[in-house]
Protein backbone atom coordinates (compact mmCIF):
# COMPACT_ATOMS: atom_id res chain seq x y z
CA UNK A 1 0.00 0.00 0.00
CA UNK A 2 2.73 2.27 0.51
CA UNK A 3 4.42 1.74 -2.28
CA UNK A 4 1.10 2.92 -4.28
CA UNK A 5 1.06 5.88 -2.48
CA UNK A 6 5.12 6.81 -3.13
CA UNK A 7 4.38 6.01 -6.76
CA UNK A 8 1.48 7.91 -7.00
CA UNK A 9 2.90 10.97 -5.42
CA UNK A 10 5.88 10.53 -7.69
CA UNK A 11 3.33 10.94 -10.69
CA UNK A 12 1.76 13.90 -8.85
CA UNK A 13 5.15 15.33 -8.94
CA UNK A 14 6.12 14.26 -12.40
CA UNK A 15 2.89 15.82 -13.56
CA UNK A 16 3.50 19.12 -12.06
CA UNK A 17 6.47 19.05 -13.58
CA UNK A 18 5.37 18.18 -17.14
CA UNK A 19 2.40 19.46 -18.05
CA UNK A 20 2.92 23.34 -17.36
CA UNK A 21 6.47 22.65 -19.49
CA UNK A 22 4.23 20.75 -22.01
CA UNK A 23 2.05 24.04 -22.12
CA UNK A 24 4.82 26.13 -22.35
CA UNK A 25 6.63 24.40 -25.81
CA UNK A 26 3.11 24.55 -26.93
CA UNK A 27 2.56 28.25 -26.40
CA UNK A 28 6.18 28.71 -27.41
CA UNK A 29 5.20 26.68 -30.54
CA UNK A 30 2.72 29.23 -31.65
CA UNK A 31 2.91 32.32 -30.12
CA UNK A 32 7.10 32.06 -31.32
CA UNK A 33 6.76 30.72 -34.46
CA UNK A 34 3.24 29.50 -36.01
CA UNK A 35 1.75 33.19 -35.29
CA UNK A 36 4.54 35.36 -36.43
CA UNK A 37 5.26 33.24 -39.76
CA UNK A 38 1.17 33.73 -40.13
CA UNK A 39 0.69 37.12 -39.47
CA UNK A 40 3.96 37.98 -41.65
CA UNK A 41 2.43 36.01 -44.52
CA UNK A 42 -1.02 37.55 -44.35
CA UNK A 43 0.88 41.29 -44.50
CA UNK A 44 2.97 40.10 -47.51
CA UNK A 45 0.16 38.64 -49.46
CA UNK A 46 -2.48 41.49 -48.45
CA UNK A 47 0.08 44.41 -48.29
CA UNK A 48 3.27 43.66 -49.20
CA UNK A 49 4.17 47.69 -49.75
CA UNK A 50 3.25 48.50 -46.27
CA UNK A 51 4.78 44.77 -45.02
CA UNK A 52 7.95 45.98 -46.34
CA UNK A 53 8.33 49.46 -45.14
CA UNK A 54 6.50 52.01 -47.54
CA UNK A 55 9.58 52.89 -49.56
CA UNK A 56 9.81 55.39 -51.85
CA UNK A 57 11.61 54.59 -55.38
CA UNK A 58 13.16 57.67 -57.69
CA UNK A 59 12.68 57.13 -61.13
CA UNK A 60 15.40 54.51 -61.92
CA UNK A 61 13.80 52.69 -59.23
CA UNK A 62 16.25 52.91 -56.88
CA UNK A 63 15.16 53.27 -53.13
CA UNK A 64 15.62 56.86 -51.54
CA UNK A 65 14.11 55.93 -48.27
CA UNK A 66 10.15 55.34 -46.87
CA UNK A 67 7.28 57.36 -46.70
CA UNK A 68 6.83 56.61 -43.13
CA UNK A 69 10.36 58.18 -42.00
CA UNK A 70 12.11 61.83 -42.40
CA UNK A 71 15.17 62.41 -43.66
CA UNK A 72 17.72 65.49 -44.45
CA UNK A 73 17.51 67.22 -47.36
CA UNK A 74 20.87 69.31 -47.25
CA UNK A 75 20.59 71.03 -50.57
CA UNK A 76 18.35 74.29 -50.43
CA UNK A 77 16.77 73.19 -53.48
CA UNK A 78 14.67 71.01 -51.80
CA UNK A 79 11.70 71.07 -49.40
CA UNK A 80 13.01 70.96 -46.09
CA UNK A 81 11.03 68.65 -43.29
CA UNK A 82 11.04 69.53 -39.52
CA UNK A 83 13.87 69.70 -37.21
CA UNK A 84 15.21 66.44 -35.93
CA UNK A 85 17.62 65.54 -32.44
CA UNK A 86 18.00 62.26 -33.78
CA UNK A 87 18.95 63.14 -36.76
CA UNK A 88 16.08 60.87 -38.27
CA UNK A 89 17.52 57.89 -37.39
CA UNK A 90 15.02 55.14 -37.31
CA UNK A 91 16.49 52.68 -34.47
CA UNK A 92 15.45 54.79 -32.05
CA UNK A 93 12.78 57.16 -31.87
CA UNK A 94 12.42 60.20 -29.51
CA UNK A 95 13.12 63.88 -28.99
CA UNK A 96 14.76 65.46 -26.30
CA UNK A 97 12.31 66.65 -23.98
CA UNK A 98 13.39 70.32 -23.50
CA UNK A 99 11.08 72.36 -21.70
CA UNK A 100 10.75 76.42 -23.02
CA UNK A 101 13.17 77.74 -20.71
CA UNK A 102 16.00 75.02 -20.98
CA UNK A 103 18.96 77.44 -22.41
CA UNK A 104 19.91 74.12 -25.20
CA UNK A 105 16.17 74.46 -26.73
CA UNK A 106 16.93 78.16 -27.23
CA UNK A 107 20.20 77.80 -28.48
CA UNK A 108 19.14 75.30 -31.38
CA UNK A 109 15.97 77.57 -31.74
CA UNK A 110 18.23 79.87 -32.39
CA UNK A 111 20.56 78.53 -34.86
CA UNK A 112 17.80 77.32 -36.84
CA UNK A 113 16.42 80.80 -37.05
CA UNK A 114 19.19 81.92 -38.23
CA UNK A 115 19.81 79.34 -40.96
CA UNK A 116 16.49 79.80 -42.63
CA UNK A 117 17.19 83.88 -42.07
CA UNK A 118 20.14 83.36 -44.21
CA UNK A 119 19.08 80.31 -46.72
CA UNK A 120 15.32 82.63 -47.24
CA UNK A 121 16.44 86.13 -46.98
CA UNK A 122 13.21 86.47 -49.11
CA UNK A 123 11.00 85.32 -45.97
CA UNK A 124 10.90 87.11 -42.67
CA UNK A 125 11.22 85.57 -39.56
CA UNK A 126 7.73 86.51 -38.43
CA UNK A 127 6.26 84.61 -41.49
CA UNK A 128 8.51 81.11 -40.62
CA UNK A 129 6.24 78.41 -39.35
CA UNK A 130 6.55 77.04 -35.89
CA UNK A 131 6.73 73.57 -37.24
CA UNK A 132 10.00 74.07 -39.16
CA UNK A 133 12.53 74.69 -36.08
CA UNK A 134 10.28 72.37 -33.92
CA UNK A 135 11.01 68.40 -33.46
CA UNK A 136 8.11 66.16 -33.86
CA UNK A 137 7.74 63.77 -30.52
CA UNK A 138 9.29 61.00 -32.42
CA UNK A 139 11.91 63.25 -34.13
CA UNK A 140 10.81 60.98 -37.66
CA UNK A 141 8.16 63.06 -38.69
CA UNK A 142 7.86 62.94 -42.33
CA UNK A 143 5.11 65.32 -43.04
CA UNK A 144 5.32 69.44 -42.48
CA UNK A 145 2.49 71.68 -42.98
CA UNK A 146 1.09 73.05 -45.96
CA UNK A 147 1.87 76.56 -44.90
CA UNK A 148 5.73 75.22 -43.93
CA UNK A 149 5.53 73.56 -47.55
CA UNK A 150 4.48 77.38 -49.37
CA UNK A 151 7.27 79.33 -47.52
CA UNK A 152 9.80 77.55 -48.85
CA UNK A 153 8.65 78.37 -52.57
CA UNK A 154 10.59 81.63 -52.79
CA UNK A 155 14.10 80.05 -52.50
CA UNK A 156 13.11 77.04 -54.58
CA UNK A 157 12.12 78.61 -56.90
CA UNK A 158 15.13 80.95 -57.09
CA UNK A 159 17.60 78.01 -57.06
CA UNK A 160 15.86 75.95 -59.65
CA UNK A 161 14.75 78.50 -61.97
CA UNK A 162 10.89 77.07 -61.58
CA UNK A 163 8.31 79.73 -61.33
CA UNK A 164 6.49 79.96 -58.22
CA UNK A 165 3.06 79.61 -59.23
CA UNK A 166 4.06 75.75 -60.76
CA UNK A 167 5.84 75.08 -57.19
CA UNK A 168 2.21 76.01 -55.88
CA UNK A 169 0.71 73.38 -57.66
CA UNK A 170 3.13 71.12 -56.69
CA UNK A 171 2.66 71.51 -53.31
CA UNK A 172 -1.12 71.76 -53.60
CA UNK A 173 -1.18 68.38 -55.27
CA UNK A 174 0.87 66.42 -52.93
CA UNK A 175 -1.24 68.16 -49.98
CA UNK A 176 -3.00 65.09 -48.04
CA UNK A 177 -6.36 65.89 -46.23
CA UNK A 178 -7.54 64.86 -42.95
CA UNK A 179 -7.84 61.11 -41.94
CA UNK A 180 -11.17 60.82 -42.42
CA UNK A 181 -12.06 63.93 -43.44
CA UNK A 182 -11.58 64.49 -39.46
CA UNK A 183 -8.94 63.05 -37.72
CA UNK A 184 -5.62 64.86 -37.53
CA UNK A 185 -4.31 68.35 -39.87
CA UNK A 186 -3.72 68.74 -43.12
CA UNK A 187 0.16 67.72 -44.41
CA UNK A 188 2.74 67.64 -46.67
CA UNK A 189 4.92 64.35 -47.12
CA UNK A 190 8.80 65.99 -48.00
CA UNK A 191 9.78 62.95 -49.79
CA UNK A 192 7.11 62.74 -52.19
CA UNK A 193 7.18 66.43 -52.62
CA UNK A 194 10.91 66.02 -53.29
CA UNK A 195 10.39 63.37 -55.66
CA UNK A 196 8.01 65.10 -57.72
CA UNK A 197 10.48 68.29 -57.81
CA UNK A 198 13.08 65.86 -58.92
CA UNK A 199 10.62 64.43 -61.87
CA UNK A 200 9.94 68.18 -62.88
CA UNK A 201 13.46 69.38 -62.79
CA UNK A 202 14.35 66.08 -64.98
CA UNK A 203 17.06 64.57 -62.01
Amino acid sequence: MFDNRNKRSRSYRLSAITIPLRISVLFMVICGIIYPLASTGAAQLLFPRQADGSLMKDSTGQIVGSELIGQSFNNPQWFQGRVSSIDYNAAGSGSNNFGPSNPALTLRTAASIEAWKLDNPDISVSELPIALITNSGSGLDPHITPQSAMVQIPRISKLTGEPADVLQQLVDKHTEGRDLGVFGDERVNVLKLNLALSAMLGE
